[in-house]
């Protein structure tokens, strides 16, 4: 079984998720910490609990789950995981920075080692993760999938509530919304999401109540 840590961080109050196995190995995904005092409770807590980071993993490449990064890949000596679908919107991390009025340092925007187009998961020490991918918010957008606990992280795909944003570049409605209905939802209701924003929930619960998922379910809307 995974043991999984939440942490808010930067302006954008993105979740980012320390992922920890049975013999103390662990992964950071979505590493969005832009400030210092982010980055060393990330680090106080793998300290306390004795862990060994092996991965940095991400859902997606939007500058809010990037910040913190190139810091932990230094730190650690650990390598970044993500979709290579997603270069453009790392590549244009810079830009959003600016755009959402963020002080970035130079050269902030990482580089991705380990391509998980086309890999079915993703391990550190006695843990796996699958990968699912779940494009629409972005291209290269995934999920990753505890099997054995009943865990999901959706990123930005599907969140407490509501949906991703499509109206930025490389975002695509239907796309969302057939990664959430083909690949997230049969995945069974007590599945329990962990998203990049806000509070987790079950899948049964976002079946039941979230509102862009409904008016599908009504007919009120076609995908």
């Amino acid at each position: 079984m995974i043991k999984i840590k939440v942490f808010a961080v930067n302006p954008f109050r993105e979740v980012t998720y320390v992922v920890s196995s049975s013999d103390k190995k662990c992964i950071i995904i979505d590493c969005g910490a832009q400030e210092e005092f982010e980055r060393t409770r990330i680090e106080n807590y793998i300290e306390k609990e004795g862990l060994q980071p092996v991965l940095l993993a991400n859902t997606h490449g939007h500058v809010d789950h990037i910040l913190g990064i190139n810091y932990f890949k230094e730190k650690y000596g650990i390598p970044f995981a993500a979709d290579s679908r997603e270069q453009p919107v790392l590549e244009n991390g810079e830009k959003s920075a600016a755009m959402f009025g963020l002080t970035v340092a130079p050269g902030f925007v990482p580089s991705i080692d380990l391509d998980l187009k086309g890999q079915s998961e993703i391990t550190f020490g006695t843990a796996s993760l699958r990968v699912i991918p779940t494009p629409g918010h972005t291209p290269g957008g995934v999920s990753f999938h505890d099997v054995e606990g009943g865990n999901l992280f959706t990123g930005d795909t599907l969140f407490k509530g509501s949906i991703g944003r499509t109206d930025l570049p490389g975002g695509d409605y239907a796309q969302l919304m057939e990664s959430i209905f083909k690949n997230i939802l049969p995945l069974g209701g007590e599945t329990v999401i962990y998203p990049g924003h806000g509070d987790h929930s079950t899948l049964a619960h976002e079946a039941a109540y979230n509102p862009f998922l409904t008016e599908v379910f009504l007919g009120e809307v076609n995908v």
